[in-house]
């Protein structure tokens, strides 16, 4: 069984959901009820925006869900969040321009930004979430084309920002013309108590555009996300050559989630992998909290990963080759950041994993890191 301990390596650093949580009966169902209804436009080139039925269908899904009112004409189709991100720096930036990123933050998000050439500034966070007097501080000095931010169960470090924090950073967004990439695919992972609305709901107010992927709410592999934008934005964004050339993104697939969403199924998914990974997440927790009595971590209420420092200044990179050998691995610290730091940091998921596998992987974690302090002082 795929994720076992069985397997041999448990690997942290795998940020998917396990093979048991992908929905593929629902999917065929979905499928089923999509192709029923004989729509043969959506096997054509899309239309820019995305197709129009869907879009409707997905703002219905996202009212209920944010708890506020979404505009279908402020939605565009996208291949993924990491594709969106792509096309906005492909549109809203220049190489060589400075932006400013949470740090830490997603460590494949400053791959799209070294692709595009982009000088990267990390503003410090809390538990709070970004630092708002850090980045003021920043912006006497910058002037950025875009700030990349993660509000929900972020990543890497699962804190959620304030909803004080929130309104602060539209105000800074709005004082100073600053544009904001709310990377938001994990605001609807909560465990039990919503995080504040997201900054998807100010796209009409300020310079914010919103993020949202089924990749994390139902299956990676359908690589189908949204882009929340105000209609200037958007416009900008269907200018790009690859919209252009080849029209909305993922029709068919988009057809298939309309029916997820209008069968029920899409939230049937949805709730499914909350209760799972809220259980997931307090194995891993009561394990951690056993084997490193001196580590320190907080336990996130949503999302997927937990953010854990080693205990004695432990050098994640330089302990990883050997955790791999004991049969455990995770994604170091410093992969998180575009300079140097958090070098005694790791990153966990628990989205992959049954609560055993958890539990072992990090006994083999403790086993490792402790040999290694033992070694390493003598």
């Amino acid at each position: 069984m795929t994720g076992s301990i069985d397997d041999g390596l448990i690997d942290f650093g795998n940020g998917q959901p396990s093979l048991s949580l992908l929905p593929v009966e629902m999917l065929r169902t979905a499928t089923e009820h999509f192709l029923r209804a004989g729509d043969a436009t959506l096997l054509q080139y899309g239309a820019d925006q995305g197709d129009a039925s869907f879009r409707d269908m997905l703002a219905a899904f996202l009212s209920r869900r944010y708890r506020g009112p979404i505009d279908a004409s402020e939605l565009m189709i996208s291949g993924s969040a990491s594709h969106a991100l792509d096309l906005v720096c492909a549109r809203c930036t220049q190489p060589g321009d400075t932006i400013f990123v949470e740090e830490p933050t997603y460590f494949l998000a400053l791959h799209v930004f070294r692709d595009h050439g982009l000088h990267v500034v990390g503003i410090p966070i809390d538990e709070h979430g970004i630092r708002i007097d850090a980045l003021r501080d920043a912006l006497r000095q910058h002037r950025p084309a875009l700030l990349y931010t993660i509000p929900s169960f972020q990543n890497p470090s699962g804190t959620t920002m304030s909803a004080e924090r929130r309104a602060q950073l539209v105000e800074v967004s709005q004082a100073h013309d600053l544009l904001i990439v709310a990377d938001e695919v994990y605001h609807l992972l909560d465990f039990d108590t919503p995080p504040p609305p997201p900054l998807a709901m100010h796209v009409s107010s300020a310079r914010i555009v919103s993020l949202g992927s089924f990749s994390k709410i139902c299956a990676p592999g359908l690589r189908l996300g949204w882009i929340h934008g105000a209609t200037p934005m958007l416009q900008t964004l269907m200018r790009a050559g690859v919209v252009q050339s080849g029209g909305g993104f993922n029709p068919f697939v988009s057809g298939i989630m309309r029916s997820m969403i209008e069968l029920g199924l899409a939230d049937t998914c949805l709730d499914g992998l909350r209760r799972v990974y809220a259980e997931r997440t307090a194995s891993l927790c009561a394990a951690l909290r056993t084997e490193f009595a001196n580590a320190h971590f907080v336990e996130p209420h949503g999302g997927y990963f937990v953010w854990l420092r080693l205990p004695a200044r432990t050098d994640a990179s330089r302990l990883r080759p050997e955790a791999t050998r004991h049969g455990v691995s995770y994604h170091a610290g410093s992969r998180f950041v575009g300079g140097d730091g958090f070098s005694d940091y790791v990153r966990l998921s628990f989205a992959h994993y049954e609560p055993p596998t958890l539990a072992e992987g990090v006994r083999r974690l403790a086993h490792v890191a402790a040999r290694f302090a033992v070694d390493r002082h003598r």
